[in-house]
This record gives C-alpha cells, sequence and structure tokens, in this order.
C-alpha cells in the first residue's frame, strides 16, 4: 500500500489490532441471523511524510451509510463545545448576516444550530442520511454529498463561497485526504478561514488510546502531517490550539496560501518543535506501541474473567465505535459483558457488531442494577459518572480500561 498523501511505499507498522467489522455498523434482529463482514484492522506509518494511517480495506460509501449511527447532539459536553466555538469564532472574525458559515460534516447540526440562532447564513455537507435528516429537522440548510474538489467547485460556481469552514472530527474520516483538502483552498473566500479539529496523534502514543483506532479513521493526525498535507493543497496553518475533546485534539486554523491574510501565529512554530523534540518523525517514537496495547487487553480481560468467577455483572454505558474496537480486540461477548446502554435511540434494540452485545436504555440500568458499569467512551467519563451517579445506591462502580484499568 502507498501513503494516502505522498504515495510512499508503506512497510512500518503502527498497530495491528486483528480484524472487525466496521465500527458503526450495528446489528438488527434481523443481520444477528447473517454473517457479518469482518476487515483486517492494521495501521501504518508513513517514513515520508508520517501520516498515520489504517490500510485500505473498507469504503466510505459502507461504513458511512444511510443507516450511520453516531449523533453528535446525545452528548452535552460536545454541544456545550460547539456553542462555545460558535462564540469566539464569531467574535474573533467579525461574523454577521453578511457571513457565510459552512461546515463539513455537520451530522445532526449540533453546531450550525448556534451559528442560525445569531442569524448568521450557513449551510452544511453530511453524507448520511440518518443525521443530514436531523439536521433538516433544525431547519438547517444540509447537501448531503461527500465534499471535494468537485463539490466545492460546483458550490463556488453557485455563489456558495466560505467566510468561514467548519472540520470537527471529519479530517481523519476521509479516504482521499489531498482531494478533501484541495476542497476547503476552492471553497474559502480570498480572506476565508477553515478551522479542523481532529485527535492529536501524541495523545494516542502517549496515552494508548488504541481504541480510537477503527476503519472509519483513515488516518491518525500530527500537526507537521496535516502541514505537510494542507501545504500540497493549497492551505497555509496560521494558528492552533490544544482542546480537551476527544482525548485531547488540535484545533488547527488555516488560510489559502495564495491570499494569506493572518500572520502565522508562534503557536504553530511552538507545537511543531514540541513534535519534533518528542522525535514524532522517527519511526521509534511509534514502536513498543503494540505491547502496551496488549497489556490493556490482558488487564481488562482479567478483570471481566474475575467479575465472572466472582458471580458480578458487568454491563456498559456508551455504544460508541472506541467500544466497539475494545470488545473485538479483547474478544469479549455477551457471557462476560451483558448489555450496553446508551441514549441515541437509533442505538437501542441493536447490537454491537462483532461482539453482539445487546444495546438498550438507560432504564434497563436501574432494573439489572449490574456490580460494574464499564465507560466505553472515556472521555466522557465525567459527564457518564455524574449522569450515572445514582448506582451508587446499590454499590456499583465504574469503570475505565484505558490507559489503564481503573475502578471507582
Amino acid at each position: 500500500m502507498k501513503c494516502r498523501h505522498c504515495k510512499h511505499e508503506l512497510t512500518h507498522t503502527f498497530i495491528d489490532l486483528g480484524s472487525s467489522p466496521p465500527s458503526n455498523s450495528y446489528l438488527t434482529e434481523q443481520s444477528m441471523k447473517e454473517p457479518e463482514k469482518w476487515y483486517p484492522l492494521k495501521v501504518m506509518v508513513c517514513d515520508q511524510c508520517w501520516l498515520v494511517q489504517t490500510e485500505d480495506f473498507v469504503g466510505a460509501n459502507e461504513m458511512f451509510s444511510d443507516e450511520y449511527a453516531y449523533f453528535s447532539s446525545f452528548s452535552t459536553s460536545w454541544l456545550e463545545h460547539a456553542k462555545h466555538y460558535v462564540e469566539n469564532m464569531t467574535s474573533r472574525f467579525t461574523l454577521d448576516k453578511k457571513s457565510m458559515v459552512v461546515e463539513i460534516a455537520a451530522n445532526d447540526g449540533y453546531l450550525l444550530q448556534y451559528v442560525k440562532q445569531k442569524d448568521i447564513p450557513c449551510y452544511g455537507i453530511e453524507p448520511t442520511h440518518s443525521t443530514a435528516q436531523a439536521a433538516k429537522e433544525k431547519g438547517i440548510d444540509i447537501i448531503e454529498e461527500f465534499f471535494g474538489i468537485e463539490k466545492a467547485e460546483e458550490l463556488v460556481g453557485l455563489g456558495r463561497q466560505a467566510d468561514l469552514t467548519v472540520a470537527n472530527n471529519v479530517l481523519a474520516h476521509v479516504p482521499d485526504i489531498n482531494d478533501f483538502v484541495k476542497g476547503f483552498s476552492i471553497l474559502l473566500k480570498p480572506n476565508g478561514v477553515a478551522t479542523f479539529e481532529f485527535p492529536h496523534l501524541l495523545n494516542l502514543v502517549e496515552k494508548i488510546q488504541f481504541d480510537t483506532i477503527y476503519h472509519e479513521h483513515y488516518s491518525y493526525l500530527s500537526l507537521a502531517a496535516v502541514q505537510a498535507i494542507f501545504e500540497a493543497n493549497g492551505l497555509t496553518v496560521f494558528d492552533v490550539e490544544e482542546i480537551p475533546t476527544h482525548g485531547g485534539s488540535l484545533r488547527v486554523y488555516a488560510q489559502r496560501s495564495d491570499t494569506q491574510p493572518y500572520p502565522i501565529n508562534e503557536t504553530v512554530s511552538t507545537l511543531h518543535k514540541k513534535e519534533t523534540h518528542l522525535g514524532m518523525n522517527t519511526l521509534e517514537f511509534y514502536q513498543g506501541f503494540q505491547q502496551k496495547a496488549e497489556k490493556i487487553k490482558i488487564d481488562f480481560l482479567e478483570f471481566l474473567l474475575q467479575a465472572k468467577q466472582q458471580g458480578k455483572k458487568v454491563a456498559a454505558y456508551g455504544a460508541a465505535a472506541k467500544g466497539n474496537t475494545m470488545m473485538n480486540y479483547v474478544g469479549v461477548r455477551p457471557d462476560l459483558l451483558s448489555f450496553v446502554v446508551d441514549r441515541n435511540p437509533a442505538k437501542q434494540d441493536k447490537f454491537m457488531p462483532g461482539s453482539r452485545i445487546p444495546i438498550v436504555e438507560e432504564q434497563q440500568l436501574k432494573n439489572k442494577k449490574p456490580d460494574y458499569v464499564v465507560i466505553l467512551p472515556w472521555n466522557l467519563k465525567a459527564e457518564v459518572m455524574q449522569q450515572l451517579n445514582y448506582i451508587e445506591s446499590w454499590n456499583g462502580n465504574f469503570v475505565t480500561a484505558v490507559p489503564l484499568l481503573e475502578i471507582s
């Protein structure tokens, strides 16, 4: 396989998680009677541009289908994050009724609803029908297609250029990252700004966040890799922030390279130097990750087996993609973890892909009173513990497995 960005031949393995179904391919009662498609889940490192990436196996149309079940609005902390973002961008870039804001991968309208509340013109691009429909129900203009050069050129021809483009947690999700990024340099007005948020590869490695690896995430990104990709496709990074979302992310600000209306902030060189100092442009930085992930796997499996032997009941909260990676890598089935609670009705009464653990509404937690509740989206640990604090009434305990097994 060749690198998705620079086309260099890939020979270095970062981690091999075996195989699993696509992480958001939740099963119904009917599909439980049929065989599942499992794909290898192996991640490689490019030793030229340092883009970390999955091997090619699953097509985007299969993963981002009409039945896509990830809805951003079910996390209150994420909604708060989106609201603050809109406030900050409106102030910083003086957005008003004459501006145009475009969100790529607008999901269910979780962010553009706040733009709309300010009477700032906006529209979203969202290829998955289920989430696009939810956004439309909020009164948001949605284009239900994938984004790239062709779509950007079409929108420019229609006079729909952007003062601000938003791309939260989507840069890692695109198979053709060059086509995707080039689209932003076309869609932006000469003085426009593009912001991208994505989990920082540095945190994935240092905090052993291997469960954030799944087929939907084609790329795992450092600032250096993003700069190289952007520069090759007509964008220049002029600012960067480290933010706490999704276990530690970057918010990158970019502008058109041919106009560059904004001076480059020293935050860019500071973070670039930090990555270089830590060795993110060397193979040594990525070595040993497999063994660290295997230790987490063993510790979690030992916990589940011990709980089983002691007659304890174990359930989980959050039918998140990272939870599916964990369940399938560890080899967990309903005999060790009986059910997963999720607030999203689109996931309830379905089953986790691969592990086939049933997904239920929160009331089942109160009915069955498990001894342990494993928080699969560990990045929302504080939010979930507050939401489910009533498990203390039956002496229930919370469990997280990444970066190490913790029972609280």
